[in-house]
C-alpha cells in the first residue's frame, strides 16, 4: 500500500489471518489455538505465521443479508427447516441470510436441548478440512497461493489431534443457552494449551440485552449473544450472533446453527485496521445417554465483499470448510 513500508504491508495482506480468534464461540473451534498463542507471543514472525492460519479457517463476509435464503425462522427461539442437517452432507454451501435486525425480543440465542444443560468434559477432533473453491480463496484479501499454501499447511498440522476442553451450557427461562463467556475462554486456553485469554465479557445489542432478559422474567446471569474477547497480546475481538435456528422435536437429537460475525481489532499502536469475518457454525448433536453425549461440528467460511478480491468469484459460498468429530460426557 502507498506509504506503508514492506512489513507493514505483509501485515496488510495477511491481516484477515487474525480475525476470528474468539469466533468459535462459538462454538467449539479448535482453529483458535494459532491465533491466540500468537497474540500472546513476543515474536512478530509467529504473530504473522498466526495471521496466514487463520485465513483457512476464517475468511470474511460483510454483507450476505441480500443473499439466497435457506431457512426461514419463527419470531421467538429459532425453528428451521430440515435442510440444516443437509448442510453438514454438501461441499457447496450458500451462506445463510442475516437475520439479526428482524427480532426484537432481547434474548434472541441459539437455545440447545434441555438433556445438554451442565458442564462437560468435551473431547474435540478435526477431521477433515477443504477448500472447496479452490487454494486461492483462502490466500487473503489478494488471493494470494502463499498465504493459502502457509494456511493449509498450520491447518493439516491439526488433524486427527484431540483436544480436551471444558463446556458449560446453562438452564434459562428462555432454554438452554451455551454460557459464552465461560466456552470462549475455555476453547482459546485449551487449543492453545496455556492461557492466553485476559478476559470475555457480555455485550448488550438489541436483540439480547440484559434489560429485556430481565424485563421478561431472566436472570443476572444468563448468557447474552454478544462477547468481547480481551487477550493477554494486543488484541480484542466483538462477536455477534447475526442468524441461527434448530432442528430439535424433543427427542434425542438435535441439529443447529448459527452465523456468528466478529471484528477483530489489535489494541497497541499497530495501523492495521479491524478485520471483519463472517463464519457459519453448524452443531449435530446425539445423546448416548444422560451422561454421555456425541456429535459433530462443521465450520463454514465466507469471503468478505469489501476487502476480498475474490468475493465475486465466490458467489455467496463457502470458501473453506472445516469438520470436527465432539464427544461429551458430563462432569462428575
Amino acid at each position: 500500500m502507498p506509504g506503508h513500508s514492506p512489513a507493514s504491508g505483509d501485515k496488510s495482506q495477511t491481516t484477515r489471518a487474525t480475525t476470528v480468534a474468539a469466533a468459535a464461540a462459538l462454538t467449539l473451534v479448535a482453529t483458535c489455538v494459532h491465533h491466540a498463542s500468537a497474540l500472546s507471543s513476543p515474536s512478530n514472525d509467529n504473530f504473522l505465521v498466526s495471521r496466514r492460519q487463520f485465513s483457512l479457517n476464517h475468511p470474511t463476509s460483510a454483507a450476505i443479508a441480500s443473499m439466497g435464503v435457506f431457512l426461514r425462522q419463527s419470531a421467538d427461539a429459532a425453528t428451521t427447516t430440515p435442510s440444516i442437517s443437509n448442510r453438514f452432507d454438501s461441499d457447496i454451501l450458500n451462506a445463510p441470510p442475516i437475520t439479526a435486525g428482524t427480532r426484537y425480543t432481547g434474548h434472541e440465542n441459539l437455545y440447545f436441548p434441555d438433556w445438554l444443560e451442565g458442564e462437560w468434559d468435551a473431547v474435540q477432533t478435526l477431521v477433515s478440512t477443504k477448500t472447496p473453491l479452490g487454494l486461492e480463496y483462502i490466500g487473503g484479501p489478494q488471493g494470494s497461493i502463499d498465504v493459502a499454501r502457509a494456511s493449509m499447511s498450520e491447518q493439516t498440522k491439526r488433524l486427527n489431534e484431540p483436544v480436551n476442553l471444558k463446556l458449560k451450557f446453562v438452564k434459562t427461562k428462555f432454554g438452554v443457552a451455551e454460557d459464552r463467556r465461560f466456552n470462549l475462554r475455555s476453547r482459546l486456553d485449551s487449543f492453545a494449551g496455556r492461557s492466553v485469554v485476559a478476559s470475555v465479557e457480555y455485550a448488550d445489542v438489541r436483540e439480547s440485552n440484559r434489560a429485556s432478559i430481565l424485563a421478561a422474567g431472566g436472570s443476572e446471569i444468563d448468557p447474552l449473544t454478544t462477547t468481547v474477547v480481551y487477550f493477554k497480546g494486543p488484541a480484542a475481538q466483538k462477536t455477534f450472533v447475526i442468524s441461527h435456528g434448530q432442528e430439535w422435536d424433543g427427542g434425542d437429537s438435535y441439529v443447529g446453527y448459527e452465523l456468528d460475525r466478529s471484528i477483530f481489532a489489535l489494541t497497541n499502536a499497530n495501523t492495521a485496521p479491524p478485520v471483519t469475518s463472517d463464519t457459519e457454525i453448524l452443531y449435530s448433536l446425539k445423546r448416548c445417554d444422560d451422561g454421555n453425549v456425541e456429535g459433530k461440528l462443521r465450520l463454514a467460511g465466507y469471503l468478505n465483499p469489501q476487502s476480498d478480491k475474490l468475493y465475486f468469484d465466490a458467489k455467496n459460498r463457502a470458501v473453506s470448510l472445516n469438520d470436527y468429530t465432539l464427544l461429551l460426557r458430563r462432569s462428575s
